[in-house]
């Protein structure tokens, strides 16, 4: 069965026997930002093909491969490419490569995404740092953890109330370069792969999400599910909507999760301006790295 606990301990298995030490920090990259590898020491590259029940990456910005190394002191598997259900896969596909870094040891999971504002103070580079989320597909019934319970995953009603690690995003806005205008907020995952309309974007403001993408919630949920702490960081990639509901349709446009006068962006664009922030997050990373490898609540 596809995502099942043996699929997903046998691919941990195949990764142990692969690299000197298992990884305890897992980080899942965006589209544009799998430039984030380039901070890990004595890298070793697999691509998903290799790796067992890895679904494959078709996304453009999405490299399709894992890259185990040290971030600072700790041994860290980088995902340089996810899964989304646009493509295709089943949310329990989407969710395997977080299921196996856990099997293979990991205790902390970083997720970056790129993502459309809904908030007119919350700018192109500007990087929420995730305190809540908002899963419409799994509101839906399109949730990893929907069928049989596998209790060696973990429980059959897992609590998602503070899901996102209250330490690590205290360290990550602390942390931040000033670059990045750091700020708390919501994230809104949908299915995709259509960029939202201007009606839908404000249906998202008004439940209180700041940010909206096509990724993520899953992988959050399948993470406390096993237990992981979660760190979650949306890079902003498209300008925020306008707050006029009653522009003429010629005048409106939408990106990824906003609308405006501007024309929309495409994908190509919102790969662009993730590239042009990736720096800044790998500087994040950086300063995080030391506080990522305690397996114990941190404390800002």
């Amino acid at each position: 069965m596809e995502g099942s606990y043996e699929a997903c301990a046998e691919a941990a298995a195949w990764l142990r026997a692969r690299v000197p030490s298992p990884p305890r920090v897992a980080l899942v990259c965006g589209s544009g930002l799998g430039a984030l590898a380039q901070e890990l020491r004595d890298p070793r590259t697999f691509p998903y093909a290799e790796i067992p029940h890895f679904p494959r990456s078709t996304v453009q910005g999405h490299a399709g491969q894992l890259v185990v190394g040290h971030l600072g002191d700790a041994p860290c598997a980088v995902l340089q490419g996810r899964f989304h259900l646009y493509e295709g896969y089943s949310p329990a596909q989407v969710v395997v490569p977080v299921r196996t870094l856990a099997l293979a040891g990991a205790h902390t999971l970083v997720l970056t995404n790129a993502a459309g504002s809904l908030r007119p103070a919350l700018g192109p580079g500007h990087l929420l740092v995730i305190r809540d989320h908002i899963d419409l597909p799994g509101l839906a019934g399109r949730s990893p953890l929907a069928g049989p319970n596998d209790d060696r995953f973990g429980p059959r009603f897992p609590a998602m109330a503070g899901a996102y690690d209250a330490g690590l995003r205290r360290l990550a806005l602390a942390l931040a370069p000033p670059e990045l205008h750091a700020r708390p907020g919501v994230y809104c995952g949908v299915g995709g792969p259509s960029y939202e309309t201007g009606a839908e974007c404000r249906l998202l403001r008004r439940l209180g999400a700041d940010a909206v993408g096509m990724s993520t919630v899953a992988e959050a949920a399948a993470a406390r599910h096993c237990g992981l702490r979660v760190l979650g960081l949306s890079l902003i990639t498209n300008a925020a909507p306008g707050d006029d509901e009653d522009e003429d349709e010629e005048g409106e446009g939408q990106g990824e999760g906003g609308e405006g006068r501007a024309p929309p962006p495409g994908h190509e664009e919102v790969l662009a301006a993730a590239q042009a922030g990736a720096r800044h997050l790998r500087t994040l990373l950086a300063a995080l790295a030391p506080r990522l490898a305690r397996p114990e609540p941190p404390h800002a």
